[in-house]
């Protein structure tokens, strides 16, 4: 270490010291670590284990065994593709936009999200997320509105998924019915945007089957169509337990029958009644329930607090 000193009249004296060259080298480049972390690193390793975390979110959803099985044709698909392409081999082109049909609740936006997700991981795409709409999101109420509407909504989704519920929506008016430019804008993006968005349209099976045949462009467009099968009353029963489990809570065996009679007069009431949605319903009313019931109840106990008997669970529900 170097000391100088500088004299100044009627002044006291200024002392500068300077620092080793090793510490200055160290001040220097202590930036240098905080400007890594910012970089995105790729490490095989750690992209391998996201993948196996997100097929295993897949994987514990109940019930869905052909769309799992669909899903990990997929991954099975890209992954291949660019192994031929190192090798200067013919490989198809990722064209990976995909037809969801279902009743609601099926499961097609939970299995839209972890698509995206896994999408990004393989490398097909740069963000993976999703965007979320409907026909008020790209439809608009006077001419040029819809197309600027429509493309709002897909620059939003670029670097990952554009998921449009209802899609057979966009073809209801007929002819001059604004959701045909919203179609035709998608249409064209899917081309202009092909390496940087996948287009994922979801509805009713029957009704989406028409959408598909309204344009002759569209069919070609989608090759891959996944239709997602209502849940049996035991799959229902499995997703009620599970959500009740996560908040802490569980069935008797009464209220397990309950349960099940439950699902049974709705089923015959409304066969499409809302699947996993309707189960989320019936939960969140039966816990408000069985709070009313405590709240009359003298000091309950955790095992109390816990369970949720055939008296939270009555056919008013219905």
């Amino acid at each position: 270490m170097s000391i100088k000193i500088t004299f100044r009249n009627n002044l006291p004296p200024i002392i500068r010291r300077s620092l080793p060259s090793t510490e200055n080298e160290y001040f220097k480049n202590i930036a240098k670590p905080l400007q890594k972390r910012g970089k995105n690193v790729h490490n095989p390793e750690n992209n391998k284990e996201k993948i196996e975390d997100i097929l295993k979110e897949l994987n514990e959803m109940i019930g869905l065994s052909k769309v799992k099985k669909f899903v990990q044709e997929l991954e099975a698909f890209v992954e291949i593709q660019k192994k031929r392409e190192k090798e200067n081999l013919i490989n198809d082109p990722l064209v990976l936009h995909m037809v969801f049909s279902g009743n609601p609740g099926s499961g097609k936006t939970t299995v839209a999200r972890i698509v995206g997700k896994l999408f990004k991981e393989l490398g097909v795409l740069q963000k993976g997320h999703v965007i979320e709409c409907e026909r008020a999101d790209l439809v608009g109420e006077y001419i040029g509105h819809t197309a600027n509407k429509t493309r709002d909504m897909i620059n939003k989704a670029l670097g990952g998924v554009l998921f449009i519920d209802e899609a057979y929506s966009l073809a209801r008016g007929g002819e001059k019915d604004f959701g045909k430019e919203a179609v035709d804008v998608l249409v064209k993006a899917m081309e202009d945007h092909k390496s940087n968005l996948i287009l994922i349209l979801a509805g009713y099976r029957i009704e989406m089957e028409h959408f598909i045949q309204t344009n002759p462009g569209l069919r070609s467009r989608f090759p891959l169509h996944i239709n997602f099968p209502d849940y049996t009353a035991d799959e229902l029963i499995q997703i009620g337990e599970l959500m009740l489990l996560k908040k802490q809570y569980t069935l008797t065996p009464p209220a397990k029958i309950a349960f099940r009679n439950m699902l049974q007069n709705m089923n015959l009431v409304h066969p499409y009644s809302g699947n996993a949605r309707m189960i989320r319903n019936i939960v969140e009313k039966t816990i408000r329930k069985q709070a009313v019931r405590l709240y009359r109840q003298t000091d309950p106990t955790r095992e109390d607090l816990i369970s949720i008997t055939e008296l939270d669970l009555t056919n008013d529900d219905l």
